[in-house]
């Protein structure tokens, strides 16, 4: 097994992962203050706590989209197994084309996403990461990363619109009921939940136009399962897409 960790803006996930299983999937809230120490008592909790030791771990890998917590998880891991983490980034053998006006400008989330939906889908494939920012990217029918969108995610227009607005409180996000809200509360749970499932459905029917082909669909990251239910387009959820993507680039490049 080997420890995939991906580190976002709002979250940190962190995994244990082969070529035939994903054993965990967890995440922590990304937290800039904390030191090396406590990052690696983190992860040790989380190993503890789905039954795992830390000689169970054979190698590791990291990507990051947050560089200055980038070396403060390197050093947790170091910490943790006595040996550096692979990183992602410019040099690492991805398989993958990039076809952007600077391709090093791609976030390490987008391609490592786009490397594991190339493994369990046949191109041209959209896939849709929701987080902080919600990334919509296309992969052309040749495997090319050809370029997407990114638009604010459920959590910061969430927090914008409660922020912004006194009589509008801060809510959770559950699975609503009927589109049309009874009070404040629904009303805003409804249009930032049914809003996005019809922004996304909106940019798949464009992108499709755009390539003049039906693309494979494919969702991740940790709002998705709360707007995907609701699109009208049939979108595969996988919770795990980027630590397949970073179990398949370990095995690329140990």
């Amino acid at each position: 097994m080997i420890l995939a960790i991906d580190i976002g803006n709002s979250n940190i996930v962190i995994g244990g992962i082969d070529s035939s299983k994903t054993y965990f999937v967890e995440r922590v809230n990304t937290n800039h203050r904390k030191t090396e120490l406590e990052y690696a008592v983190n992860i040790k909790d989380i190993m503890d706590l789905n039954g795992f030791s830390i000689s169970s771990i054979e190698g590791s890998i990291v990507s990051s989209v947050v560089p200055p917590l980038t070396e403060v998880i390197l050093s947790a891991v170091r910490k943790l197994t006595g040996s550096t983490p692979l990183l992602v980034g410019s040099g690492m053998k991805t398989g993958l084309n990039i076809k952007m006006d600077n391709p090093k400008s791609v976030g390490s989330d987008l391609i490592v996403d786009a490397v594991a939906a190339l493994k369990d889908f046949t191109p041209p494939i959209i896939v849709i990461d929701m987080g902080t920012a919600t990334t919509v990217s296309v992969i052309d029918q040749n495997g090319n990363f050809t370029g997407g969108i990114i638009f604010p995610g459920l959590r910061v227009s969430l927090d914008s619109l409660s922020s912004r607005a006194a009589q509008l409180p801060y809510i959770g996000l559950d699975k609503p009921g009927k589109i049309i809200g009874k009070n404040t509360i629904d009303s805003m749970k409804n249009g930032i939940l049914y809003g996005n499932a019809a922004m996304i459905d909106g940019i798949i029917d464009r992108m499709q136009e755009e390539i003049q082909m039906e693309a494979s669909l494919v969702a991740t990251g940790g709002l998705a399962s709360s707007v995907i239910s609701l699109c009208r387009h049939k979108i595969h959820y996988d919770d795990a897409l980027l630590l397949k993507g970073l179990q398949i680039l370990y095995e690329k490049n140990r």
